[in-house]
C-alpha cells in the first residue's frame, strides 16, 4: 500500500514539492555559511519525493540555535504551506492520508536540524 501511496503522492503532490526543496538546497548552499541549511533542504526533498513508510523523529534540542536561524529564515513559512497543503488534502477522505504526510513534513520543515528519517523495519 505504501509503494501505491508514494506513486500517487509523487505524482500529485511530490515532484514539484521536492524539485522546489532540491532549488531551495542549492541557494542556500551558494554561500559557505548556508551549507549546512542547504544540506537539511535536500533532507526534506528526499523525504518529499517519497513520503510513505518514512519515520521522523525531531529533537528540536539537538541543535536549537540552527533550528531558530532555520525558522526564521523561511521555515515557518514553509512549515504552514505544508499544513494549509494538508488542510486540502483532508477535504476529501481519500485525501487524508495525503493530508498526514503534509502535515509530517509541516513538522519537519519547521524543525529539521538534528531529526532523523528512518524506515521502520518490519517485525519478524
Amino acid at each position: 500500500m505504501k509503494t501505491i501511496g508514494n506513486i500517487l503522492w509523487f505524482l500529485f503532490t511530490g515532484l514539484w514539492e521536492g524539485i522546489a526543496w532540491f532549488f531551495t538546497g542549492l541557494i542556500w548552499c551558494i554561500t559557505i555559511i548556508g551549507i549546512p541549511f542547504g544540506l537539511q533542504a535536500f533532507k526534506i526533498a528526499k523525504l518529499i519525493f517519497w513520503p510513505f513508510g518514512r519515520k521522523v523523529e525531531k529533537n528540536f534540542g539537538k541543535h536549537p540555535i540552527a533550528n531558530v536561524i532555520w525558522i526564521i529564515f523561511g521555515g515557518l513559512f514553509m512549515a504552514i504551506g505544508f499544513l494549509l497543503l494538508g488542510v486540502l488534502w483532508c477535504i476529501t477522505i481519500i485525501g487524508i492520508p495525503f493530508g498526514k504526510q503534509c502535515f509530517k513534513l509541516a513538522g519537519l520543515s519547521i524543525a529539521p536540524f538534528g531529526a532523523e528519517i528512518t524506515v521502520p523495519s518490519k517485525a519478524a
